[in-house]
This record gives structure tokens, sequence and C-alpha cells, in this order.
């Protein structure tokens, strides 16, 4: 069976490269993204990942057997005790405490993309969550290794987006990437037909072009 996170990817080609290549991600690779833009966009995904925690806490209750329960834990797991970890250092440098980053007001773009997914979990099934969360989890291996691909890890004499660019490059979240993937494959062999799949590609779309206005909203906020 084909992969479909590989066919959405190919039917949403305009959206994925758009998210995929923005200006922003080109910015952190090069070391060109203003100091500001990246401060913004980590305080604002911090408030993301407070509520993307919440979307997989959901895909556990949804979860049909311990399986996929425990596979919906170890993404919970990822954003609480690593992503969140990695937000909270990188904030450090400017003085700002993890009870900052979460008194900070959450942006349009934020409410808007965090809402969707929860909305789309709520609304569906496990298939409809997971593809709602898709461009997230498995976007940032794709722009993490891509980033580093030729290179191996990357130093703050490259970028001083390093540390950001690495943790997503790292065999661990390649691994969760992967096994992201994997899942999303596993639910539509058994949950996906074929009149089903506009809606999961519209979903997806969604999704993705959320994720390349939160990149928008961190290159605008220098501006």
């Amino acid at each position: 069976m084909t992969s479909l996170f590989e066919r959405l990817k190919a039917d949403c080609k305009g959206e994925w490269d758009a998210y995929t290549d923005h200006a922003f991600v080109r910015g952190m690779a090069d070391g060109s993204l203003p100091e500001a833009s990246f401060r913004d966009y980590l305080v604002q995904d911090y408030l993301f990942l407070i509520q993307f925690a919440r979307a997989y806490a959901l895909a556990i209750y949804k979860g049909r057997s311990l399986g996929e329960m425990r596979g919906a834990l170890q993404g919970l797991k990822a954003i609480i005790e690593v992503e969140m970890d990695l937000h909270v250092r990188l904030c450090e440098r400017w003085g700002l405490t993890p009870e900052n980053l979460e008194a900070a007001p959450e942006k349009t773009q934020t409410v808007a993309y965090t809402r969707f997914v929860l909305d789309a979990g709520n609304a569906g099934d496990l298939l409809d969550l997971y593809v709602a969360l898709a461009p997230c989890m498995i976007g940032y291996g794709e722009i993490g290794a891509a980033l580093t691909v030729g290179t191996g890890p990357l130093t703050a004499d490259d970028t001083p987006y390093a540390e950001w660019i690495n943790e997503y490059a790292s065999p661990d979240y390649q691994e969760l990437s992967l096994a992201t993937v994997e899942n999303l494959d596993a639910l539509a062999s058994e949950m996906m037909t074929e009149a089903r799949y506009p809606r999961l590609r519209s979903l997806f779309a969604s999704a993705t072009r959320l994720e390349a206005d939160f990149w928008q909203m961190g290159w605008d906020a220098a501006r």
C-alpha cells in the first residue's frame, strides 16, 4: 500500500514546499533570521506545544487499544519532556522563564492552528487527528534533516540557530518522525477509504498552510 503520508505530501506539494522552504527556515539555516523573529516564534511555539500536548492526550483518550495509547503517549512525552525543554533552554538567553512563556498572550496564528487540530481530533477519529498533526511532527523532522544534510550537527559558527536545528535533526527526533509516518500508514490501512481521502487531504492541506502561517508570524515580528 502506498504511504498515506507520501500521498498527502505529493498531493499538497505547493503547501508543503511553502512550509518546509519558508524564508524563516532558510534564515535559520544561514543565520540571517533576525533574533527578534526567532524569539517571537519560540514564545508562540511554546504556547503552541501546550495545546499540541492536549492533542496527544486526546489521542490517548481516543486510542482503541493499549498499543495506540502507548504510541500517543510517546508523542506526548516528546512534546513535554523534549521540545518544551528545548524552548526553555533557548529562551533563557533572553531572561525568559517558563512562567514568562506560559503567561504570554497567544497570537492569532497560534490560536488558529492549535484549535484547528483539536477540533479535527474532537470531531473525528484517530486518523483525522493524526493527519492534522502530521505536518508538525513529520515536517520538523524533514526540515531538521534537510538543514544538516552533508554537514552533520551544526555549531554556533554555522548559524546561531544550530541548537534548534540539531534537535530536530537528531536521531531521536528522526525516529519519532518515522514512527509518526508508520503510525499514520497503519491507521490508514485499516480506516481509510477512497471516499474518505478528500477529507483527509483537506485536513492535511489546511494544517500545512497553518504551519507556513506560523513561520510567517515569526518572520513578520522583526519587520
